[in-house]
């Protein structure tokens, strides 16, 4: 028996580097693309098209099919947790598929939520969320089974947090439009709570103080 090495794991780093890829973003351990079709029927047939290209490759994404003519993919191997070189592949096969199909690629709308739950015993109040909003404990994430809702982590308190906002908004973009976020949040009434961890994050908060956070894939080291 011939022994085939499994897919290679590709960091987003490396996956920034790759040709063929323009059409696609680096999110959440996963890689994103949106188009948008003449119509819905166009959109309906690329989803065909992507599906045939998922079962020949045995390799299966997230799509999203929405109106009037607007499809989303999310590629990522399920079983690393990570993008890989299938990832890869199949991506340059859909945005093939996408271009024969006249549909445009939106690369600027690609975008993930997650919520942040600050909790000085976590595992107390991990079940009550899974319990409340039906999700799974996976890995002491929370996440959605039917994959609609945003996940939700768990950050760590070492002391109490004595104002009210306990529950932040992690917002995840693409790394080419996440200054342009952060520049329309804070246009729009907020503030800069921190930008020290900034490329990686960035620390918002609303006019009576509730925060979120803008994310890339970037300086995460």
């Amino acid at each position: 028996m011939v022994h085939r090495p499994g897919p290679e794991p590709v960091p987003a780093p490396r996956l920034a580097a790759l040709d063929g890829l323009d059409d696609w973003r680096y999110l959440l351990d996963s890689i994103q693309a949106t188009f948008t079709a003449a119509d819905y029927a166009a959109a309906a047939a690329l989803v065909a098209a992507v599906a045939g290209a998922a079962e020949a490759a045995d390799h299966h994404p997230d799509v999203d099919l929405r109106y009037p003519g607007t499809v989303r993919v999310v590629l990522t191997t399920h079983a690393t947790g990570s993008v890989t070189t299938a990832d890869v592949d199949l991506a340059r096969t859909v945005s093939a598929l996408a271009a024969a199909a006249g549909a445009v690629a939106r690369p600027e709308r690609a975008a993930a939520t997650e919520l942040a739950i600050d909790a000085m015993d976590v595992a107390a109040v991990r079940p009550f969320w899974a319990a409340v909003l039906g999700y799974r404990d996976v890995d002491g994430y929370l996440v959605d089974p039917l994959g609609r809702g945003p996940a939700v982590w768990f950050q760590q308190m070492d002391a109490p947090r004595p104002q009210r906002n306990r529950i932040h908004v992690d917002v995840v973009v693409a790394h080419d439009v996440a200054e342009g976020r952060v520049a329309a949040a804070l246009a729009a009434g907020g503030t800069l709570v921190s930008d020290a961890r900034a490329r990686a994050w960035w620390v918002l908060a609303d006019a009576e103080g509730n925060e979120a956070c803008v994310s890339t894939w970037q300086d995460r080291d």
